[in-house]
């Protein structure tokens, strides 16, 4: 992972030691954190304290992919272990739930920008939608609830909707 400093022209490479091959990165939509997934692990850096400030433990499978919320108190981490990990960041750094829909390895999630959806993908060929309602409560769970599962994309060699 490269990070470049486009007003000095300058690149770093802060996360030489990562263990793992990196899947996706991420930044948060309002804080300075930096999300690093890697196989087996999914780091939250501060980069205003330039230290890591969180590490979240994940299944028994290869993560494929991560998801913040708007709100970036929520991850999701999709997995090849066909589960897709429900993380309240203020809550632990252990999944909150894991949903397992998917009969094949999860490819992609995603949540929407305004409205309480979340979405997962597979190489089954379905995506599953679900209702995720996030209260501004911390005292209160949130509601995962499954409401459709899209179907006919083709699979092919093996793969199914990416992302």
């Amino acid at each position: 992972v490269l990070v470049h400093q486009l007003s000095k022209g300058a690149s770093q490479n802060p996360f030489r030691k990562n263990k793992g091959r990196v899947t996706r990165v991420l930044f948060h939509p309002a804080k300075p954190f930096f999300y690093v997934a890697t196989q087996n692990h999914v780091r939250v850096y501060n980069l205003a304290k330039q230290s890591l400030a969180k590490r979240l433990l994940g299944g028994s499978g290869s993560i494929t992919c991560l998801a913040i919320h708007p709100s970036g108190d929520h991850v999701l981490v999709g997995a090849e272990d066909r589960r897709l990990a429900w993380y309240d960041l203020d809550l632990s750094d252990k999944p909150y739930r894991a949903l397992r829909y998917h009969t094949y390895a999860v490819r992609g999630a995603a949540f929407h920008r305004t409205y309480p959806l979340f979405a997962s993908c597979a190489d089954d060929g379905t995506a599953h939608v679900f209702h995720g309602m996030v209260y501004s409560d911390l005292l209160t769970n949130p509601l995962l609830v499954p409401l459709k599962v899209l179907r006919g994309h083709a699979v092919t060699d093996s793969a199914g909707i990416m992302d």
